[in-house]
């Protein structure tokens, strides 16, 4: 099968492209978002996500066109595509993907569940950061609580480098959260300043909820309240907190040190 060769820029098709990338509210009516790159798009496949569409470069991707089930494939120029890809290096291929809707109840928990709560984070880049290290530590789940992006932004997506695909993650409120951690009996573990224990005195081996504030402002007395324990790192230099998606890194691992290294 012969992909159709699109050659302007001003194709509908290519504008359509384009507003997927740059528009939240494009995406959220189409149920469309897009992913850019051979590794990124063979995740997302594997994941059971539906490719609705490729656009692919031959001088870039190859000469064997690329394929998915069930998808659309059109090809196009060198200039055109450098002008719609969202990053360099993406290997000349990008393709429009149907979104799914998670949610908290479809959320599948190993025996002690370890879940990373992000609340108001509002930087693509942090979360997908996050998503990153939460494929690395085999966390069960990513919960964005009153999320202040849009799931399928381009830039969490590329920063997961495709980890946003293998870690189910889901977007809901503080309160939908916290009723769900507590219906399951996850243990709420707050990471702030105030009134905590350092991470490593505090006991992860158990159904565990990691739970992350914004840099600007950390965590809503609502957390504060809810949790079953404060939790900090310590800061030793002149700065008093760290990245957040630092700052996840390195409590998801404490969690992964303990569980399989507990005598250390």
């Amino acid at each position: 099968m012969h992909s159709e060769l699109i050659t302007s820029a001003q194709n509908p098709k290519i504008k359509l492209l384009l507003e997927l990338q740059q528009k939240s509210q494009e995406r959220r009516q189409r149920g469309l978002f897009v992913v850019e790159g051979r590794r990124e798009i063979e995740r997302c496949i594997n994941s059971g996500y539906q490719v609705d569409t490729l656009f692919w470069c031959p001088e870039i991707f190859g000469t064997e066109e690329p394929q998915a089930d069930g998808a659309r494939v059109f090809q196009v120029s060198a200039d055109i595509y450098n002008k719609v890809a969202y990053r360099g290096g993406t290997e000349g291929v990008i393709a429009e993907v149907v979104a799914q809707q998670r949610t908290l109840d479809s959320l599948k928990l190993q025996k002690s569940p370890l879940v990373v709560v992000m609340e108001g984070v509002e930087k693509p880049g942090n979360v997908g950061a996050i998503l990153r290290s939460a494929d690395a530590a085999n966390v069960d789940a990513v919960i964005v609580c009153d999320p202040q992006c849009d799931l399928y932004n381009p830039n969490i997506i590329r920063a997961s480098v495709g980890a946003f695909f293998s870690v189910p993650t889901v977007a809901c409120t503080s309160e939908q959260c916290i009723k769900w951690l507590k219906a399951n009996g996850i243990r709420i573990l707050t990471a702030q300043l105030q009134d905590s224990s350092f991470y490593y005195e505090t006991d992860m081996v158990h159904p565990t909820a990691i739970v992350m504030g914004t840099e600007a402002t950390g965590l809503t007395d609502q957390w504060r309240q809810a949790a079953d324990e404060h939790i900090k790192i310590p800061m030793l230099g002149i700065g008093d907190s760290l990245n957040v998606s630092v700052s996840a890194a390195i409590l998801m691992f404490e969690a992964v040190r303990q569980r399989q290294y507990p005598q250390r």
